[in-house]
């Protein structure tokens, strides 16, 4: 190992420590209050979701961070991702009743309007394991009116025919009432589940009726009496081996194709972590990084051909600051648009809107590997069209219907970030390395742009620039950025998925392509009026 590597991995050592720091005050977001949890009998929500899905399988948990850096804690009081459940790929949205009673906050509804969007797009069942005392009051009024779109999500997945099941652990009351109501399958626990639109106090103040919890909304009157609940759950360990029995029942199939036989990576995944600079304003090779992620060939050629490579780069003489090619990452076909040294040229531009037509023309998803300072900037380049040219690209981004992962690397600056179908541009999923940084500049260049416009105002008064007095200024602004510009911050605000440890990106995008192929992939040819 060079002492360059050295010093990048152990620099991405050290921002992988703090990113499972990070993580960890996710699992423990409840505190005191998940051993009183446990001193109930009850489960926390990952010892829920350990059980409900197959033994050995991976779940991928999705926005752990979640309102990181906000008012309330991370995670957001509730743990969504994907696991296999009965061999079937299913959403899973577990409340964290160990955090304020698993009470809903303007987080937790942007987490779950995620969650529900990745369930739709891939055709997933969802499985609610529901235990929250409601919306949290305080912030009502930005969880009411957009939170309705939750029941909404629910009836159509089920006229998609795409099955919901809610398994009730404890407090569903008021419009949490509704999750289970518009499920298409719902268990409930026995002495447990407290399922009404209203408590004994509320009906009490509303009507005058003196009630009690069991009678009103337990999980006997609602499996005996309403009808509301499907199954009756002895306990917690019954409730998830009934769910796990209803997914098996359901018939489902993936719609698409399945993965072909594939190698390991040629090249070791570990050394990925001697990839990315400190300073990202140095540029580094991605074929590096595609080769430690695709699949290999040293076991042998997939196509039957001798000469096979892993990648097969496209117009490698063109363009030459955007990679891009083909290769197959756990055995699913992909196509691949990875920034070589960081600036966009019209080349670039065109060779990427070219590719991906390619890609929908052949029905094959695109995974974007982001480090790009944005489109290139002067009068040359005006002149040359670059607009028109980055417009060709952003609109073969926008228009293409084939499947899209990202991948945040490195730098994701500008209208880079657009072309390079960042979050605004609803790519399949989206994951950032701890490595990455993304803004409309970085901090320098936005702090220099800002005092070369103050400046220029100044002159124009017929006054005298304090640039002394400015430097506090340019620091502020610089601090700021980059504290906005860093993974946890964006990953908090619920703009990707899910901050990774770059060795485990093969497995990611490998469980991801997976859940893709639950519906059928096709490209799009009419990408309207491309500027010539």
């Amino acid at each position: 190992m060079t002492a360059v590597a050295g010093s990048r991995r152990e620099a991405m050592l050290e921002k992988i420590a703090d990113l499972h720091a990070e993580q960890t005050k996710a699992v423990e977001a409840g505190g005191k209050y998940i051993a009183r949890h446990k001193e109930r009998g009850k489960l926390t929500a990952r010892e829920r979701i350990d059980l409900l899905i197959d033994e050995g399988s991976a779940f991928l948990e999705l926005m752990p961070l979640a309102g990181w850096g906000s008012d309330f804690a991370v995670g957001a009081s509730l743990v969504t991702g994907i696991g296999v459940v009965e061999g079937v790929e299913c959403m899973v949205v577990a409340n964290d009743p160990t955090v304020k009673g698993g009470a809903l906050n303007p987080w937790s509804v942007k987490k779950s309007f995620r969650a529900a969007d990745i369930a739709s797009q891939n055709g997933l069942p969802t499985i609610n394991l529901t235990e929250s005392g409601g919306a949290d009051l305080p912030t009502q009024k930005e969880i009411f009116i957009p939170g309705g779109r939750g029941f909404r999500e629910l009836t159509r997945a089920s006229a998609r025919k795409v099955p919901t099941v809610s398994v009730v652990f404890g407090n569903s009351t008021a419009g949490g009432a509704y999750v289970p109501g518009m499920s298409d399958y719902v268990i409930m626990v026995k002495e447990q589940a407290k399922v009404f639109l209203a408590g004994p106090p509320l009906v009490k103040m509303a009507t005058g009726e003196v009630t009690d919890d069991e009678s009103l909304g337990g999980a006997e009157m609602h499996s005996r009496i309403s009808g509301s609940s499907d199954y009756l759950a002895l306990d917690e360990h019954d409730a998830l081996r009934i769910a796990r029995r209803v997914v098996a029942r359901l018939n489902w199939r993936k719609a698409s194709y399945d993965a072909t036989a594939y190698a390991e990576p040629d090249l070791d995944p570990d050394d990925l972590l001697d990839l990315i600079p400190t300073d990202l304003k140095e540029p580094f090779d991605p074929r590096e990084a595609i080769l430690r992620i695709v699949d290999g060939v040293s076991t042998g050629s997939t196509t039957g051909q001798d000469n096979a490579v892993a990648f097969d780069e496209f117009k490698p003489l063109y363009g030459t600051s955007l990679c891009v090619g083909w290769a197959q990452l756990h055995g699913h076909p992909i196509g691949i648009l990875a920034n070589a040294r960081g600036v966009l040229m019209s080349e670039e531009a065109q060779k990427a809107a070219q590719f991906i037509q390619l890609a929908n023309q052949k029905d094959t998803p695109l995974l974007f590997l982001h480090n790009t300072t944005g489109y290139m900037v002067g009068k040359d380049y005006e002149q040359g069209g670059i607009i028109k040219h980055g417009a060709q690209m952003i609109n073969a981004v926008s228009n293409s219907k084939v499947p899209h992962l990202t991948v945040i690397m490195g730098a994701s600056y500008g209208a880079g970030n657009y072309g390079m179908n960042g979050r605004a541009y609803d790519p399949r999923f989206l994951f950032t390395w701890p490595s990455a940084k993304s803004a409309v500049m970085g901090p320098q260049q936005l702090a220099g742009v800002m005092e070369i416009v103050a400046r220029e105002s100044a002159e124009k008064k017929g006054q005298v620039f304090d640039a002394d007095g400015f430097v506090a200024v340019k620091e502020m602004v610089e601090g700021m950025i980059e504290e906005q510009s860093l993974p946890y911050f964006l990953s908090g605000m619920v703009y990707d998925d899910g901050v990774i440890d770059p060795r485990d990106t093969r497995t990611v995008l490998g469980i991801c392509l997976s859940v893709i192929a639950n519906q059928p992939i096709e490209g799009e040819m009419n990408f309207g009026v491309f500027r010539l």
